[in-house]
Formats: structure tokens, C-alpha cells, sequence
């Protein structure tokens, strides 16, 4: 597997981590009076990740046409 496939699983299983992360806090503001802090930047780390590898796969196209023109 190339590394544009394995960059593309890793979003796309991130993702999903995010989704979860989103719903625990959702569930800890509902169901606490006080929810603590961490509670609230776990989302922090998927999404700083999602940003990365979403730029990547964003960028692609982009430097794909560079190559084929340099080649």
C-alpha cells in the first residue's frame, strides 16, 4: 500500500476517533453539573491530526500535476 492509501485509512479511522471524542463531551455536558476541563480538549488531538492529513490529501492534486510536468 502506497503512502496516499495509508495516509487516506489513518484519516479516515481518525475520524471516527474524533466522532467518538464529540459525543463523550457531549454526553459529559449533558449528563455533569461540572465537567472538567480535559474533558473538553479531547477533541483537540484528532482534529490537529484531521487538519494534517486533510491538508495532505488536499495538496495532492496540486503536486501531482508538478510532477507529471517535471517528468
Amino acid at each position: 500500500m502506497n503512502r496516499s492509501k495509508r495516509i487516506r485509512q489513518f484519516h479516515r479511522w481518525t475520524s471516527i476517533v474524533f466522532t467518538v471524542t464529540v459525543l463523550i463531551d457531549t454526553v459529559a455536558a449533558v449528563t455533569l453539573e461540572a465537567p472538567p476541563t480535559w474533558v473538553f480538549l479531547l477533541p483537540v488531538p484528532p482534529v490537529l491530526l484531521l487538519m494534517a492529513t486533510g491538508l495532505y490529501m488536499f495538496a495532492l492534486p496540486y503536486t501531482a500535476k508538478r510532477r507529471v510536468r517535471s517528468a
